[in-house]
């Protein structure tokens, strides 16, 4: 059966990538908005961004209301700045939620609407040129055709996705990420981790998919611990950010499974960012989905070296989902309520989740087959 593989029309990485890609950003348009969140907005990478814009005499204008996870009200705004300011592309500054607001920006200046509109099909409307300059190591969004907004009405994060979505140019300049806090280190290596994962153990995985999933995956796990303890390091810096373009590029293709089915609902009701949900449930997930996927599991095992050729596929696999349980003790990551979820309220909420979960189809893509009394299941363990 023949696949399709797409990527970025142009990346540019490493030391000065943003400087490299001055030109190319600034012949994008005569005028672009750079969407960020307030913090971004004092930060070099905005900065270096606006600099480059005016060497090159380029007009821009800021919108910069991206306040956590973007939600359909911030991107009715962020489309107003867009017309009003006479806008013809865009720049995305910061993690994944300046990323996917301006994909989602574009869509709504472009094509009207309500972003509930566009759930559940594929966005093929020609949108404005867009640039995506990522200061996290984590979200992808750099390099995939997904952008993930919250229907401020249901409480339900929508994965919006399509080809229009896929960033023209995506900048990924290591320098960028080295201020980032220990929190956001893990929970967005994590967030890579996920995707890497996901993407090859998903039915959709493909071989191309297979390289840049497997890549991510030894990349993480040799450099995220480094990353999390000391955030200075130039070189785990630089590997966790290839290894999130990496996973991005990969999932981007084969898609994600159920701990992002499962991790949207909790990020929707309890506000916990995107990356932390997916820790949360990153290794009681896996585990309960391993005998769907034995040999691909054992095959990540034996990357990581966590399993040698005394290990037979079964052996191999439980000792890689070991180690993504190690690493995320490693990197901090706890129960629900260390991130100020009530049980109670949790467990009362399991069946609209689970019903969310299901509904967004991402668990139907897990080689185990899954139903809504599985994620029921794992929710409730969670505790």
């Amino acid at each position: 059966m023949a696949e399709q593989f797409f990527i970025p029309k142009k990346i540019i990485t490493g030391e000065d990538a943003l400087a490299a890609a001055g030109d190319r950003i600034a012949n994008m348009g005569k005028k672009a908005l750079i969407v960020c969140g307030p913090n971004v907005r004092k930060m070099a990478a905005a900065e270096k961004v606006m600099e480059e814009l005016e060497k090159r005499e380029t007009a821009y204008a800021v919108y910069s209301d991206i306040t956590g996870e973007p939600t359909d009200r911030m991107i009715d705004n962020g489309a107003r700045v867009y017309l009003e300011e006479a806008c013809d592309f865009l720049i995305g500054i910061g993690g994944g939620s300046p990323l996917d607001a301006m994909k989602a920006i574009a869509l709504k200046a472009v094509c009207g609407g309500e972003m509930a509109d566009y759930m559940g099909v594929s966005v093929e409307a020609k949108l404005p040129p867009m640039a995506a300059v990522p200061t996290t190591a984590g979200t992808g969004s750099e390099a995939t055709q997904f952008t993930i907004i919250t229907d401020t009405k249901n409480d339900v994060k929508m994965l919006l996705k399509g080809e229009s979505f896929m960033p023209d140019l995506a900048v990924v300049d290591p320098e960028f990420s080295v201020s980032a806090p220990r929190g956001v280190t893990a929970s967005t290596g994590l967030d890579a981790l996920t995707h890497a994962v996901e993407a090859y153990t998903s039915r959709k995985a493909q071989p191309l998919t297979d390289i840049f999933a497997v890549s991510a995956v030894r990349r993480i796990f040799q450099n995220l611990p480094e990353a999390y303890e000391n955030g200075s390091s130039r070189n785990a810096r630089k590997e966790m950010a290839l290894a999130a373009l990496e996973a991005g590029i990969a999932f981007n293709n084969a898609s994600v499974t159920i701990v992002h089915g499962m991790s949207r609902p909790i990020g929707a009701l309890f506000h916990v960012p995107h990356g932390t949900s997916n820790a949360i449930l990153l290794h009681p997930c896996l585990k309960y989905v391993m005998d769907g996927a034995v040999e691909r599991f054992a095959v990540l095992g034996r990357e990581i070296k966590a399993a040698g050729g005394q290990d037979d596929d079964k052996s191999a696999a439980e000792k890689f989902i070991e180690e993504v349980r190690k690493l995320c003790r490693k990197c901090g990551i706890g129960s629900p309520d260390c991130y100020g979820i009530e049980k109670e309220a949790f467990l009362e909420a399991v069946p609209k989740m689970a019903e969310d979960a299901v509904a967004s189809g991402s668990p139907a893509n897990t080689r185990k087959k899954i139903q809504k009394e599985d994620i029921i299941k794992i929710y409730q363990a969670l505790w």
